[in-house]
Parts: structure tokens; C-alpha cells; sequence
């Protein structure tokens, strides 16, 4: 029954609403003019006829009596309310019964309330649909986006309001939900090997820091200050899956990647449980012959926590290769001068050995001992040299690329590369950009689920979470 009127409605509204809108556009020659006419009334029909359609349906599914009872307290019927929403179709309106207690303390929608609408502005397609685009832009450029190609178009406040609302919903059991999701998953058909990886990358902040840059270098120069705003390391990790090497060629194939990512705090303590979870899972899906590997780059402080954690005993560990060859370079500038011949070849020559020769990186450091000792180096270029000496002194157990690439092992920390680019800097770091952490890891959540391709499976762990939220409200 109820199907039928919605039918009756729809197909009445056809009638009425394209004869509006085409009007004559459809009776003249054809020609791009005429064509564009026709779609634009076609689209606004189609949308007038959602509208149409759905409005019948809800208010088909009207409560009937005029005293209900909700958690043991009486409401009894005051008088029919509008409720504006966005759906599919646009903007629409529907006639609802407002109930209230006998107190006229409280209200009661039953309508909205029987389909998670209480409070809400958007149908749980809008807001997905609102979600997804902050992924991948501003509220700004979504709204733009929506104006040209969809029927609903909400404005930015409405898109910002809306993304506040998912998070407040999300939030409180994102754990749950991020472990549910990970144990409905199965490591890619073929892993080899699983690699985890972490990095850094700068975000500013709305919130008082000290001023980065050069210091001051003349007498009388500005010393550093604080100021409104404030770069600070935001945290990325990944957990990926290697397959083995492909014929012709040096790398393993890499089957798939899940990241996790967190804005700046203090000791990275919840981008550290956030990982270490991820790795557990992952570990646990995949074989028990599995070969797994931490591929960083050459930071202190990540490989102090590494190695100062049990929970990474049962990895190899190693300096991604391409980070090691920048201090290669670094180290034949200070030895033979920039854009030198001689440093170009030696540079070429220990790139290699640090690939294909067990003992690579000692190569590196005793041509640098001998070379160092047979020239009489500037200070500057010495003190270079001496840096560039003790990073290959204090990474050299990490730096077995012969070995790796032997057994068909990573040798790259390419993922969480990209993943810093990709999940952090394309979004957070547009021009004139400042973030409150609240904010800024709203949207480095979703983020990563689209990366991980966990998008589907998140937003129906969001239904359910605002299912059981308005059960307890």
C-alpha cells in the first residue's frame, strides 16, 4: 500500500514538474543548447520526484497515537513540526508529530527518532557522501564539488557541522571499531613478508610555539620567539605486505598497505599503540613463516624506541636504503666538494657496494677513514664529513642491503614515504592551512580508512555506532 502512494506521488509529480521545467526545450531542433536545457529539467524533475517519493513514505510511517510512552514517560501530542534535511535528491521538507511530556520539559519526534534522524540535518547517504569529499578536500571545495555535480548541496558549515557530528559518534569506541574491522580481514593471498614503518611530518598548528627557521647570525639579531602558530611532528605508520620478486626484477611486489596516522603529542604514545596494534593483526594473519622486517629511515629517536621495545624482536630491522645514499652524498660533497667529478664517482661507486656487497657499509666507512686521513679537509666540510661518519658508525648493523636483496626483501621505506605525502601533507599542509589537533586527526581518521581501503567497512561501523548511541540518548 504504502508502495503505491509513493508511486501515485512520484508519477504525479513527473507530470506536473518536467512540463515546468522543460517547457518548450523539448519541442524545438536539437542542438547543444536545447540538449543542456533538457537535462538541467530532467535533473530538477528527478529531483522533485525523490522528493516526492520519500516525503510520502516517511509520512506513511507517521506514529498514530497521540500518547506515547518513551523510557516509562508519557508524551502526548502538541502539534506538527517541519523538519529541513538534506537527502539524495536535495533539500527537502517533511511534516512530523512533535510530542511533549507533561512537564513541557521535553520533546519527542517519534518519526525522526524510528529512523536515527533526531538532531540530524543529513540522511546517512549525505553525510557518507559529505565524509568522503573532506577526505580528499576542504569543506569549501566539497561544497563547490557538490553545487556542480550532485542534487543535494549543503554549504560548508553544514559539511564542517556534519563531520563534528560522525566524530563525536565515532570517537569514544574508535578502538572497538578499528579492532572489529582488522579481525574481518585477511592478510593478501601470497605474503611473503610484512614490513612496518614509521615517520614524521611537520603540521601546523593553531596554537603558540616557537618560531622555526635560522637563528640569528648578526649581533643584535631577533632571537626566537613565540608565536600564534607552530610547526609540530604528526606521526605515520604502515604495515605492508610483500609478495615475492617478480621476474626481471630487484624489488618484491608489493600486495597491499594499511597506515595509521596521528597528529603531534607528547612521545607519540597513541600513534605507538595505534601501530603496534596494526602489527599484531597483520602478524596474526599472516603465515607463520612469514618474514617480517621494521624499514625506517635514520632517525634516533624512531630506532630508540624500536630497539628499546621487546615487542620488535622478531623483526629485522633495517635503514632504508634510499635515506642512507642521501648521507652517501652528503659524505662525498664534504670530502671532495660539491659538483665534483671525483666525488660523483666515488658516490656511484659506494651506492653500489652498499647494494651488492655483504660488508657494504664498513666499504663506505673505511673510504672514508682512508680519504679522510689523505686530505686536508676545511673545517666546514670536516665537521660534515664527521656527521655524515657517525651516521654510517651508528647505523652500519642496519645497513645489510646485500642481504636483503639476496633473500627478496625490501630494501625501501617507500610506503610510509608516500603515506606522510598522501595521508598528511596533500590535505593538512594546503597554503594558509592551521589545524587544531582535534580537527586535524578528525581528518587523518578518515583518511587512512580510504588509504587502507577500509572506507566500506568503517562507515557501516558508524551506523552502527549512531544506532546504538540514539538507543541510549
Amino acid at each position: 500500500m504504502v508502495t503505491q502512494m509513493m508511486i501515485d506521488a512520484m508519477t504525479a509529480m513527473i507530470k506536473e514538474k518536467l512540463m515546468v521545467f522543460c517547457g518548450d526545450a523539448a519541442e524545438g531542433p536539437l542542438n547543444m543548447a536545447a540538449a543542456e536545457e533538457v537535462c538541467r529539467a530532467i535533473r530538477l524533475t528527478v529531483a522533485e520526484v525523490g522528493k516526492a517519493g520519500f516525503r510520502t513514505y516517511l509520512e506513511a510511517k507517521e506514529e498514530q497515537k497521540d500518547i506515547v510512552v518513551v523510557d516509562g514517560e508519557t508524551y502526548r501530542f502538541k502539534q506538527f513540526t517541519r523538519k529541513s534535511f538534506f537527502a539524495p535528491w536535495g533539500k527537502m521538507e517533511v511534516n512530523r508529530k512533535l510530542f511533549q511530556n507533561a512537564s513541557d520539559t521535553k520533546s519527542h519526534v517519534p518519526l525522526d527518532a524510528a529512523w536515527n534522524m533526531t538532531d540530524e540535518l543529513m540522511t546517512v547517504e549525505v553525510r557518507e557522501a559529505c565524509a568522503f569529499a573532506c577526505v580528499h578536500m576542504t569543506p569549501v571545495d566539497a561544497a563547490q564539488l557538490f553545487e556542480k555535480s550532485s542534487m543535494f548541496q549543503p554549504d560548508p558549515t553544514a559539511i564542517k557541522r556534519v563531520l563534528r557530528r560522525i566524530d563525536a559518534v565515532v570517537s569514544p569506541v574508535r578502538e572497538e571499531i578499528d579492532e572489529r574491522i582488522r579481525m574481518d580481514e585477511e592478510a593478501p593471498k601470497g605474503v611473503r613478508v610484512l614490513a612496518g614503518s614509521m615517520d614524521g611530518v611537520n603540521v601546523l598548528l593553531n596554537e603558540p610555539g616557537k618560531k622555526r627557521g635560522r637563528p640569528a647570525e648578526r649581533p643584535g639579531g631577533e632571537a626566537a620567539k613565540e608565536t600564534p602558530t607552530a610547526y609540530k611532528n604528526a606521526m605515520v605508520g604502515t604495515c605492508s605486505f610483500y609478495a615475492d620478486v617478480r621476474k626481471d626484477e630487484h624489488c618484491p611486489e608489493r600486495l597491499a598497505t594499511r597506515y595509521v596516522a596521528q597528529m603531534p603529542e607528547e612521545h607519540a604514545l597513541t600513534f605507538k599503540a595505534k601501530f603496534e596494534a596494526e602489527l599484531e593483526a597483520a602478524e596474526a594473519q599472516c603465515p607463520s613463516n612469514t618474514v617480517k622486517v621494521m624499514l625506517c629511515d635514520g632517525a634516533r629517536g624512531i630506532w630508540t624506541y624500536i630497539d628499546g621495545n621487546t615487542r620488535y624482536d622478531g623483526y629485522e630491522k633495517l635503514v632504508d636504503y634510499w635515506h642512507t645514499i642521501e648521507h652517501l652524498s652528503l659524505a662525498a660533497e664534504a670530502l671532495f666538494g660539491k659538483g665534483s667529478p671525483e666525488g660523483a664517482a666515488w658516490y656511484t661507486k659506494h651506492a653500489k657496494w652498499l647494494k651488492e656487497k655483504v660488508r657494504g657499509a664498513q666499504g663506505v666507512l673505511d673510504s672514508i677513514d682512508y680519504y679522510a686521513r689523505n686530505r686536508k679537509l676545511p673545517a666546514g666540510r670536516q665537521k660534515d664529513l664527521n656527521t655524515q661518519r657517525t651516521y654510517f658508525v651508528r647505523n652500519k648493523h642496519r645497513m645489510t642491503y646485500a642481504d636483503f636483496r639476496e633473500r627478496g626483501l625490501p630494501i625501501g621505506s617507500g610506503p610510509v614515504e608516500a603515506g606522510c605525502k598522501s595521508i598528511v601533507k596533500c590535505r593538512l599542509c594546503r597554503s594558509g592551512m592551521r589545524w587544531s589537533r582535534t580537527g586535524g586527526q578528525r581528518i587523518l581518521d578518515l583518511r587512512t580508512y580510504v588509504k587502507s581501503n577500509r572506507w566500506e567497512a568503517f562507515w557501516q561501523e558508524y551506523k552502527q555506532a549512531a544506532i546504538a548511541l540514539s538507543a541510549v540518548a
